[in-house]
Order: C-alpha cells, then structure tokens, then sequence
C-alpha cells in the first residue's frame, strides 16, 4: 500500500483453469517486451473488477483450483472470491473494532491484508485491527459462514502477507510496522517472531510486507527499502543467513517466482509496475499504468499464468484483478 494515497483510501471505506475465457472488460494492450533474459507477459487482460465506492480494494491473491481465486480487499475489510468467469462473492466482511481501528499502526484503520487457500478448501487471512482479540490469523472453514481467529497477534503488529508452511507445520507471518517474520502452528495458537533481522525493518511506512517459500529459504520484499530478502531455512525450521536478494525496487509490494529459476515478478505499487528480476538481481519494467496497472498490489504465478491485483487508491483508480501470460525468457 502507497503511504501517499493512503488517505484517500481510508476516506472512501478507507492457472484460472481457463484465462482465455470472455471477459466483459476489452483485453489492455499487450506489455513491453523484456530484454534478452527476462521472460515477457503479454495477452494481459482483466479477470474482474471490483467496487472501489465500497472499499474493495485489492490487496492479495490465494489462488484455487478450478479457475477462481480469493481477494483480500483493503478497506472493506473483505474477502471475495472470483470465480472463472468473473463473478464475485463476498466470503466475509470483518466488522470495525470497537473505537473504529484508529489504533491499527501506522494506517490507523482496520483493514483486511493476506490471503492463503490450504489444500482442504479452508480460506486463512489476516486481519489488522489495532486490538487484541481482533489483530491476526482467521480461517474460514468450508461451508462455515463465519471466520474463526486461530492465531491473535499483538496489537502493535501490522500483518501484512500469509503463508503455509506445509514442511514446517506452521503459518509464517509479515508484520509490516514491526519489521518481522512470525510463525505461528497451523492448527492455530500463539505466534513467536521467526526472524527480526534488520533488513526486514521499516524506515517510515511499512518494512517487511510480500513473502515466498523457495529453494529453502524465505524471501521478503522491504516496501520502505524497496529490497528482496533471501532467509535461509535451518535444517531445525529456524531463520538462517540473511542476504539482500535485489535492490532499487521502491514500494515493492507482493512479489512472485516465475518457476524459471530464480526469476521473479514484483509489483511496485507507488508506480504502478509489475517488473521482472532476474537471478542475479537485476530488474527490468515489464507492466505498468499503460497496461491498466493502478497501484500494483499482488502478483502470483501459475504455470504461464501470471494474476496481478490493483489496489487502485488513487482518486479515480479501478481496483481490478487481471491476468497476463508469461512467454520468452
């Protein structure tokens, strides 16, 4: 999230199976070509679009199987799913906290972050509240109507990104104000910080917000430092050596591997970019706003499939989540 459009936001309500399916929105034009070495999106196109008057901008993306997708969205404190064909449905919307959220840090309003999809179907996502009690991991269980939270965080924290941990049974945890990595067991309980090395640390706004698991390591993107950090995984499941992966990447939001090594996709959401990074660190712009990209959020890849979110809190923005087809490289 863009600290400078923050305001706005908070003032208005604060491989999908089949990609090639209509889409009542026309195809955006296809993304520059990347240089020799990065691969190329191209075929980008919009999935859905969502109710900016409603708050429902777009701030992660679990996937599903079957062609749809979960959304948490920012200021309506949601999660929707998208469905292969476009529709949306509204899982749960979480109720403002007593006092209204001013306390969540930093943002000073509550909002919905993370979103992760387990392989049973349940839906977990994070909640940013500013109170105990509310602040931390929720899971929606199938054919549940309402969310359970299984892991309260602090009330200082500012869970950002979510992930399963299948290995190491448990969930690992961004917290964005605190600079941190949490984990917290999968059936729930206590969360203990799994690493708060300096690296991860804000400088103003947010630190450590997007998170991957691969090659056996963690990998967090630095918003403020505008970084990508590699956290190597101890045989004992404890935080290792700490490397700084990629540099020069300001308001790095989420971030992605594209399954062709060590290349990633990240969306820098101050630019509204989604850019490619090779193994050795280097980036090239490989989408931005004249591909439709409004405040880029999220990206996750499937296959050749890339999804990308817009968060969209500028004035007039269109939070939409789109696709494009990864090709060359």
């Amino acid at each position: 999230m863009s600290s400078a459009v923050l305001g706005i936001a908070l003032a208005a309500g604060t491989a999908f199976g089949a990609v090639a399916c209509a889409s009542p929105v026309p195809a955006a034009p296809i993304g520059t070509p990347a240089p020799g070495g990065f691969s190329e999106l191209a075929d980008v196109r919009v999935l859905a679009e969502f109710d900016d008057a409603a708050g429902q901008n777009a701030e992660s993306i679990a996937l599903e199987p079957g062609g749809g997708a979960v959304v948490g969205m920012i200021a309506a404190r949601q999660v929707v799913r998208v469905r292969g064909d476009g529709a949306t449905e509204v899982l749960a919307t979480m109720p403002v906290p007593a006092g209204g959220g001013g306390t969540t840090p930093v943002v000073g309003a509550a909002q919905v972050t993370g979103v992760a999809r387990d392989q049973d179907g349940a839906v977990f996502f994070l909640y940013s509240a500013g109170q105990g009690g509310s602040t931390g991991i929720w899971r929606l269980a199938p054919g549940v109507a309402e969310p359970e939270l299984i892991v309260p965080m602090p009330a200082d924290s500012m869970p950002n990104a979510v992930l399963i941990d299948q290995s190491g049974d448990r969930f690992l945890v961004t917290d964005s104000t605190g600079g941190r990595v949490w984990e917290a067991p999968l059936s729930g309980g206590e969360p203990s910080v799994w690493s708060a090395d300096p690296a991860l640390a804000p400088s103003g706004f947010f630190g450590a917000n997007g998170l991957k698991l691969h090659a056996g390591a963690v990998w967090v993107s630095n918003y403020d430092l505008g970084t990508i950090v590699r956290i190597a995984v101890e045989r004992s499941g404890a935080a290792g050596a700490v490397a700084v992966h990629a540099t020069g990447l300001a308001g790095i939001d989420d971030f992605d591997f594209t399954g062709r090594g060590e290349e990633i996709l990240a969306a820098l959401n101050d630019t509204n970019e989604l850019v490619g990074v090779a193994a050795d660190g280097t980036h090239r712009v490989l989408l931005d706003g004249a591909d439709g990209l409004q405040g880029t959020t999220a990206v996750v890849v499937r296959e050749d499939i890339a999804f990308i979110s817009n968060g969209a809190l500028r004035e007039g923005d269109r939070p939409a989540l789109r696709a494009a087809r990864l090709v060359g490289g």
